[in-house]
């Protein structure tokens, strides 16, 4: 279930502006009229989706990335994750992402579930996937990339979560998915 109830009245449109197109996304302002007949302005980032992958390794360890972030000037432990290409499937891209950030190919991905994070003013949606049977292969970073590989017992990584050293919202929601997936045998 979505949350959308069948025959819902949605708002319509009135207009589109984009302001801003980036290579991973677009940024619009639309005039809407709501349901309740409330007309407003609605700043909105339209994004292609994304993946966020949680590497398991045979010992049970945990893959995660630490990667210098510019918007909150620091450095923080993340889940590996990335930006579909426009029409791309999101197994495809989880593939291609854990590979290019982690350094490890993975022969197995499990679908978790998916997330809107932010719905109040984004579009995007993320595919949350575990990744097992990893086999070494190298990093194919972008050139704006900083990150370094950890490989860290699960807990530890939750101790961290506890802590505050990992505060990445969708990381956290990706880790906690595949606790409850491997603590949970799949029917």
């Amino acid at each position: 279930m979505n949350g959308k109830m069948k025959n819902e009245p949605l708002s319509k449109i009135e207009s589109t502006q984009e302001l801003y197109r980036g290579r991973q996304f677009t940024f619009v302002v639309e005039q809407v009229t709501h349901p309740n007949g409330v007309k407003t302005e609605m700043g909105i980032v339209r994004h292609p989706g994304s993946t966020v992958i949680v590497p398991i390794f045979e010992d049970g360890s945990m893959g995660l990335i630490r990667q210098y972030r510019h918007a909150v000037s620091a450095y923080i432990y993340e889940a590996p994750a990335g930006t579909m290409e426009p029409g791309e499937d999101p197994l495809v891209c989880a593939h291609r992402e854990v590979e290019e950030e982690t350094g490890y190919a993975a022969g197995e991905m499990v679908p978790l579930g998916k997330t809107y994070l932010l719905p109040a003013y984004s579009d995007e949606l993320t595919y949350v996937y575990l990744a097992r049977d990893l086999n070494k292969t190298s990093q194919e970073l972008d050139s704006d990339e900083i990150i370094d590989v950890h490989r860290l017992p699960l807990e530890q990584v939750l101790a961290m979560i506890t802590s505050g050293d990992i505060i990445d919202a969708l990381s956290i929601l990706a880790i906690y998915h595949a606790v409850r997936y491997l603590k949970i045998p799949s029917e």
